[in-house]
């Protein structure tokens, strides 16, 4: 008879971790497959921003580098807000050959769905340094409300 140490056994062997292992590379090869021929390409989401929620209103930050006050377009519908503008490019000179060109130019258009209710009648918006900053009030109905408990 064979004695096996304890410390000899063969380790647990989990039985998906072949799947998973296969799965990775099905992945890694049509990744590969799809962007053959093609310029590389970056899923960019244009402007990037922050949105955070303070006791009475929602803050949605935007990064807009270069855009003017008077290129941007805001509005709400429902609980979808959407920012639309246009950035023109510095450069209209031509014969110009880019090493790397990673700042885009044109027109833009993000939507983005409110976590929250917000007071359509409520909205102020500011552009400081390329930091757009929008501001929207809670609906009453959302907004906390402290209740007091009496005792008899």
């Amino acid at each position: 008879m064979a004695f096996i140490r304890f410390a000899d056994r063969p380790a647990f062997r989990n039985p998906w971790a072949e799947f998973e292992r296969i799965r990775q590379g099905l992945d890694e090869l049509s990744r590969t497959y799809v962007d053959k021929g093609k310029p590389q390409s970056r899923a960019n989401v244009y402007p990037a921003l922050n949105i955070y929620e303070e006791t009475d209103r929602l803050i949605v930050t935007a990064e807009l580098p270069g855009v003017k006050p008077q290129e941007l377009e805001l509005s709400i519908e429902g609980e979808t807000l959407t920012i639309q503008g246009r950035r023109d490019s510095k450069q209209k000179e031509s014969g110009i050959s880019y090493h790397r060109r990673e700042i885009e130019s044109g027109s833009f258009s993000r939507a983005i769905t409110l976590p929250i209710k917000v007071n359509a009648e409520q909205i102020g918006a500011k552009l400081n340094h390329g930091i757009l900053t929008i501001t929207l009030m809670k609906a009453t109905a959302v907004t906390p409300r402290q209740i007091k408990v009496s005792a008899d």
